[in-house]
């Protein structure tokens, strides 16, 4: 049992309420009668399991006491071991300490015996240096020809014979030039003929890429006179491939970062050679390249983008080869591109606004041959206020009114391509414009945009829809085109004064040009909006016009007094109104925008109430007219109610108000007209309505009409 109570013990986790469980199910299982209560053997169960579990204890506790005794003896062995290694860690330290000193006294010795060998050996070496160069000196001051020396002839010893002959140049130029004129002329003949030969050397290795050669032969040349000579030696023969193909721009970047890395391990001054290396590929290839691109202006709208194009990448390559050059030419690339391309943006501003006119003109002139369509002089305004005057006075229509079938002479199309063009040099202009000139290129730009677009286009077209708005009060619906211009027209300014806020304002803000700017746009705008208005003053008026007079041709006085008793419905002559205006209004909404279109329905509403109200005041109402009245002011409220017009609304409603006049009996005529809607408008009104009816006269004198009519 014991061995069983350990295995239950080292279980994890350790419950001793479930030990206790256990222990009693075991209990229960062992007697025969398991269901049933065993409350003595459970008791007797746990006085022998305390006895055993005191045994077990007793029995750990021994093993533990052996355990701790043997960790004890362990703990002293190696507390021994470590006192031993610790006084033999001490030895090894002193030991150390000891050779220590004895080396740096043997280096000492050395040291002061090396620099003894080398003051002795220091003379003799350059003694033996100066007998080598007096001997080759020699060779040169002998006459004649000059004997080669091997180490001359030998090219495997060509850095050494750069060495001597270096040297002796130097040393030839201390010499009198009378006397040894002869061996100075050998010796700078031979110091050349080296140098030559080092730099085909360096040239050689760089095709084969060796580094290390290249980097010592720099080296070497960087003593003598040719050594600029090596940099362009090696500048030329970099450069010597093209960069990409015809496009010279792509292959620029990576050769400057692959010669970058280059340049770093073989020269001496990286930096500068770098910089020379830019600077041969700016003066050389890019205005190269860029002379052969520009040359033809036969095409100026190809040159300008050629020129434009150039110009970008090349300002966007200064910036990305910025990173290669020394601090000191920060602004060197900068002057670079300004030489390359000074003589092309000298007379750039010029070329642009001939181009820009050239093309909108071209656009303009194609638009209106499509058209088949001659431009002439818009100045018909006087003739025509004179036959409004003559048609108005004398009720003659003297001549016929021009609309050119509908046509507006308007084009969003046009407008894009001129706008797109006006984009592109505006744009061009940014960047091929200095500081000071920006401002008063992008207003040139601007006004021939304004000139061609606006004033020969818009203004052109907007005298033109002026003329063929028809005369008011006319017997036939007037056609409408004005709308369709007021459309076309609002468009047209909504892109330019998108391309204004993008591309114009940008180049003027905070200079003196922007208030020339705003005040030649404000003066513009002014004069489109006037006519504008003025256009839909005179469609207004000519559909208003047109409903009086048919209205008091069409309109029988039997409508609103038949002699018998008829159908309580809408008059022929308002049906046919209503009928003609609604597609009005829904052209009125698709064409006019923004506040505009609810002054312009707004107006609209109130002349068109002013004329069926004094329509109305011309006719006699008995009761069942006065019926087809209201229907007919029905109609005409159902019809206003597109316009979504308060004012409007609120007039109409007083109109029918007043219509009922006409219908009520004689003695609530005082109750209706002290109602909400008649209550605060004046009695002069409401009697001219009362007088309409037929019965006037018989309630004239009556009670009905005490304080209104008086």
């Amino acid at each position: 049992m014991l061995s069983q109570y350990m295995e239950e013990f080292e279980q994890e986790p350790f419950e001793v309420g479930e030990f206790i469980e256990r222990l009693t199910w075991r209990t229960n299982n062992e007697l025969q009668n398991s269901e049933e209560f065993h409350p003595v053997a459970l008791h007797d169960t746990f006085i022998q399991t305390i006895k055993d579990l005191k045994i077990l204890q007793e029995k750990q506790q021994s093993k533990c006491e052996r355990l701790e005794e043997s960790l004890r003896q362990e703990k002293e062995s190696h507390a021994k071991k470590i006192a031993k290694l610790q006084e033999r860690h001490q030895t090894a330290i002193d030991v150390f300490g000891q050779l220590d000193e004895k080396i740096n006294s043997v280096a000492g010795k050395i040291m002061h015996l090396g620099e003894q060998l080398e003051n002795v050996n220091t003379p003799r070496s350059r003694s033996v240096e100066a007998q080598k160069l007096l001997n080759f000196m020699s060779e040169f001051l002998a006459a004649g020809p000059v004997i080669v020396n091997d180490i001359f002839a030998d090219a495997t010893r060509l850095s050494e014979a750069a060495d001597v002959i270096q040297k002796l140049y130097a040393i030839s130029q201390d010499l009198p030039p009378g006397n040894f004129a002869e061996s100075k002329r050998k010796i700078e003949k031979k110091y050349d003929e080296v140098e030559r030969r080092l730099i085909e050397e360096f040239a050689t290795a760089q095709k084969s890429e060796d580094i290390e050669r290249m980097k010592t032969l720099a080296q070497i040349l960087s003593q003598f006179k040719g050594y600029a000579q090596c940099v362009d030696a090696y500048i030329e023969q970099s450069q010597m491939q093209p960069y990409s193909g015809k496009d010279i721009f792509i292959g620029i970047v990576p050769l400057c970062k692959h010669h970058y890395e280059i340049i770093q391990k073989v020269f001496a001054n990286p930096q500068q050679v770098m910089s020379k290396f830019i600077l041969n590929i700016y003066q050389l290839k890019l205005h190269q390249y860029a002379m052969t691109k520009l040359e033809d202006k036969k095409d100026e709208e190809k040159y300008l983008r050629t020129l434009y194009e150039l110009y970008s990448r090349t300002l966007k390559l200064s910036t990305d080869l910025q990173i290669y050059m020394s601090t000191i030419d920060d602004d060197l690339l900068q002057k670079l591109t300004q030489q390359i391309f000074m003589k092309h943006l000298a007379g750039y501003a010029e070329m642009e606004t001939k181009c820009l006119t050239a093309k909108c003109s071209t656009e303009l002139e194609k638009f209106y041959a499509s058209k088949k369509h001659q431009k002439t002089a818009t100045t018909k305004g006087f003739r025509r206020n004179m036959e409004v005057l003559i048609a108005t006075r004398a009720n003659i229509n003297i001549a016929a009114i021009e609309d050119y079938g509908g046509e507006t002479f308007l084009s969003e199309e046009l407008a894009i391509n001129m706008l797109q063009e006006a984009k592109a040099s505006l744009k061009r202009c940014r960047l091929l414009s200095n500081e000071t000139e920006l401002p008063g290129n992008a207003i040139k730009l601007n006004d021939i945009l304004l000139r061609f677009l606006m004033h020969e286009h818009v203004d052109y077209a907007l005298e033109l829809g002026l003329q063929a708005v028809p005369l008011a009060e006319g017997r036939v619906f007037p056609q409408l085109y004005f709308f369709d211009v007021v459309q076309k027209t609002n468009i047209i300014v909504h892109l330019l004064d998108k391309l204004c806020h993008t591309s114009v304002i940008p180049c003027v803000s905070n200079t003196p040009k922007y208030s020339d700017y705003v005040f030649k746009k404000r003066i513009l705008m002014e004069q489109i909006e006037t006519k504008l208005d003025q256009g839909l003053d005179r469609s207004i008026s000519a559909v208003i016009g047109w409903v009086k007079v048919y209205l008091q041709y069409e309109q029988k006085k039997t409508d609103y007094k038949p002699e018998t008793d008829v159908d309580t419905i809408s008059s022929a002559a308002c049906l046919q109104v209503v009928q003609s205006l609604q597609p009005v209004i829904v052209q009125i909404k698709k064409c006019v925008d923004g506040e505009n279109l609810q002054n312009v329905l707004t107006e609209f509403g109130t002349r068109l109430h002013r004329v069926i109200y004094d329509h109305l005041q011309t006719m006699q109402f008995n009761t069942a007219g006065a019926m087809c009245a209201i229907c007919d002011v029905n109609e005409y409220r159902k019809c206003i109610r597109e316009l979504d017009s308060p004012l409007v609304t609120q007039l109409f409603d007083i109109l029918h108000a007043l219509c009922n006049l006409l219908l009520v009996k004689p003695q609530n005529l005082q109750e209706v007209c002290t109602g909400d809607t008649l209550n605060y408008l004046d009695k002069s009104v409401v009697r001219q309505f009362i007088q309409l009816r037929t019965d006037f006269r018989i309630i004239k004198n009556t009670n009905y009409l005490k304080g209104i009519i008086e």
